[in-house]
């Protein structure tokens, strides 16, 4: 990631504008251990008090890694109740990398945080619809699946 994602004008940008990088090379001794880092690279996106929110390992190309981090963010303030921050996070996702991988997961948390935001199942339903037409093959199509009988 040091020769093609980090050195990217947009990662740079967003990386200023959006988080606080820290990085601990995988052999660090107590904090690979405390996050369980087995092999680079690994990106963990942690919460202010240190808590981790979502993960993910191995090499992410520029215009998969920022997405990865807006759904990180947006787990964040899903996992603080901060529902309309979350569903703003991925929908800026949906709208600027509809075709990158997280966008499924995005489509997923975002019909999760509607609902936990309104207690109504209809934005459950959609996401199903959503995941079930544009990311069939998404792992986040079949954690919807039980949405489709509400």
């Amino acid at each position: 990631m040091d020769s093609v994602t980090y050195p990217n004008d947009k990662v740079i940008e967003f990386v200023q504008e959006e988080v606080v990088p820290l990085r601990v090379p995988f052999d660090a001794k107590p904090l690979s251990d405390d996050f369980n880092v087995q092999w680079t690279p690994t990106l963990v996106i942690l919460d202010s008090k240190g808590r981790e929110h979502h993960r993910t390992t191995g090499f992410l190309p520029p215009e998969e890694f920022i997405p990865m981090v807006l759904v990180g963010i947006g787990k964040i303030q899903f996992d603080d109740g901060e529902f309309s921050k979350a569903i703003s996070r991925m929908n800026k996702v949906l709208a600027e990398y509809p075709e990158s991988d997280s966008a499924p997961e995005a489509v997923y948390y975002r019909g999760v945080s509607r609902y936990k935001d309104t207690e109504k199942p209809d934005p459950l339903k959609e996401a199903y619809e959503i995941l079930r037409t544009q990311y069939a093959s998404s792992p986040w199509a079949k954690k919807a699946a039980p949405y489709r009988l509400l």
